[in-house]
């Protein structure tokens, strides 16, 4: 049997670590709860597995990924009915990595001193969102934080889980682009040039498209470097353009009006704003303040300013599903579902549903791009590539014909 490593809190509270030979993984985690201990992290010995540890950090703080694997070993600690405070210091001694033990700590010596946990989560600067921070704050009011940590757990691994549909279904089609334009700029470059030498000698007149391509590619050998600095100045110009408010607005718009495209990116804001809408109002979070916090995770300009025009028309008075339909930047169904929710009490509910059926759409969506995307930019390496070898092929036969 394969030999398993893994790390678990005693009935005593203690740090445990060991390993096990087991069946599988499932079945040693179901032999250490039966003992009473309560697993944190299991894997096979020298492989990766289920691993609730803290691996990296950015250079300021915790990760998004590490602040998940916090919340949800906080969540089990917690609702295995350890204190916060123990359950703080068996995390401390879990990290192996110093900046994570340094954030960990300040958290658990806060909570020691007597602050609460929203505050301690508050006063690391920016490792935790305003999100998450009013989350925390609302289930220690509510008395139910083990809870609300589990919440969380489930709307960062949600968020994440969409996040990486998207960067996964994006890098097949960016390495093809990437081989493409290499294999261009190859031809372009070494290949095409060894050419030139032969048609000068032969003398005549080369066709039109050859000496476009002997062009571009001589432009390519010599300029290479005002190329690359030309793209690196679009690139600055670009992201400073977004820096500015009202030109992001304009850009924003346009990108929401492109075909296939916008469509994809207002669906992905749908199901942030309304998973975490719904997360928040699920937790007891009052719907004017849920709304405050929501819109701050849209990424669209446009978007983020209809659902802080919402919030201001929801202060005076009207749903919520209405005053969204006015900004005409919602779909219907999602406004239909909204009203549902609003007529039936279960808003929260409803609006996590919104997000499930919108998560769905996103991954349709890109499926469906890819399917059009990926042939067709194989169908224009293939022309390009096609163009300058039969730009080749028809200089070579233009000198025969005058040698003949």
């Amino acid at each position: 049997m394969p030999l398993f490593e893994y790390k678990a809190v005693s009935p005593s509270g203690e740090t445990v670590r060991g390993t096990m030979e087991a069946a599988s993984k499932e079945w040693m985690i179901a032999k250490l709860q039966e003992s009473g201990n309560i697993p944190l992290s299991a894997n096979e010995a020298g492989k990766g597995g289920f691993n609730l540890d803290f691996l990296s950090l950015k250079r300021r703080g915790m990760s998004s990924r590490e602040v998940g694997q916090f919340t949800q070993q906080l969540a089990t600690l917690l609702g295995a009915g350890l204190p916060l405070d123990r359950s703080l210091q068996v995390l401390l001694e879990l990290s192996e990595n110093g900046r994570i033990k340094q954030t960990v700590s300040a958290i658990r010596d806060q909570v020691r001193e007597g602050g609460s946990l929203s505050d301690a989560l508050e006063a690391q600067h920016g490792s935790f969102s305003r999100l998450f921070i009013n989350m925390v704050r609302a289930g220690e009011i509510g008395g139910s934080l083990d809870t609300t940590l589990d919440r969380l757990a489930d709307y960062l691994e949600r968020s994440k889980d969409l996040k990486d549909s998207v960067v996964s279904a994006m890098v097949y089609p960016i390495m093809l682009m990437i081989l493409a334009g290499g294999s261009l700029v190859l031809l372009l470059v070494y290949v095409i040039p060894q050419f030139t030498p032969i048609f000068e000698e032969l003398g005549g007149d080369l066709p039109l498209i050859t000496k476009m391509v002997l062009a571009v590619g001589g432009v390519l050998q010599n300029f290479w470097w005002g190329l690359i600095g030309l793209t690196f100045l679009g690139v600055y110009l670009f992201r400073r353009m977004l820096a500015n408010p009202e030109k992001r607005l304009v850009w924003d718009t346009r990108v929401l009006g492109t075909r296939w495209v916008g469509d994809l990116v207002s669906k992905m804001e749908i199901a942030r704003l309304t998973r975490t809408l719904g997360t928040l109002l699920t937790n007891g979070v009052p719907l004017l303040s849920g709304l405050s916090i929501a819109r701050n995770v849209m990424t669209n300009s446009l978007l983020r300013q209809s659902v802080e025009e919402t919030t201001q028309k929801v202060k005076t008075g009207g749903g919520l599903a209405h005053n969204l339909a006015e900004t005409g930047q919602f779909p219907r169904l999602a406004l239909q579902m909204v009203s549902v929710g609003e007529e039936t009490g279960q808003l929260d509910v409803m609006l996590m549903k919104v997000a499930d059926t919108y998560d769905k759409e996103v991954r349709y969506t890109i499926d469906r791009l890819l399917a059009i995307f990926t042939p067709a930019i194989t169908l224009l390496m293939a022309v390009m590539i096609g163009t300058i070898v039969m730009s080749v092929l028809m200089a070579i036969m233009g000198i025969n014909e005058l040698v003949g």
